[in-house]
């Protein structure tokens, strides 16, 4: 499977917690946002927000230069935070949430597979451990090096 490194573009802790709060009064009162608004219910950039439309993972309505974000759009914004959230790659939160008319379920979670669970675990696992060691590497680095100065 091809791990590319996606860091994220935004805090996607702190979307969670207002997208609880917020989303049935947004969906209801706001048939569409723009982008700003967009940008700001999901704590990510514009920039994040292009690169979604550009990669089809989301597809807002255009019009001239301007974008119209619908209910389905973030319903698909919400199940890309959490795909990232549990440490998938866009390539394989995109093959998760489908094409643009896929949204059966609005829960990520509920499109994985059993096999996909494990896999998932066992690449973070890995993760963790290769965390952990450079952080004790550093942690020796920078003891040796205090030491060094000391002396």
């Amino acid at each position: 499977m091809n791990r590319m490194s996606s860091l994220a573009h935004a805090s996607v802790g702190a979307s969670g917690a207002l997208l609880e709060e917020g989303r049935t009064s947004l969906d209801s009162a706001q048939p569409e946002m723009t982008i700003s608004q967009m940008s700001r219910l999901f704590a990510v950039s514009l920039r994040t927000l292009r690169f979604y439309e550009d990669r089809g993972l989301i597809k807002p309505r255009r019009e001239g230069n301007a974008r119209y974000y619908r209910a389905s759009d973030r319903i698909r914004m919400e199940m890309i935070l959490k795909g990232k959230r549990l440490g998938f790659t866009l390539t394989e939160i995109q093959d998760l949430i489908g094409g643009k008319g896929s949204t059966e379920t609005t829960d990520l979670e509920d499109q994985l597979n059993p096999q996909q669970i494990v896999t998932q675990i066992s690449h973070l696992e890995r993760q963790r451990s290769e965390i952990d060691g450079a952080i004790e590497r550093l942690r020796a680095t920078q003891s040796r090096l205090a030491q060094v100065a000391a002396a």
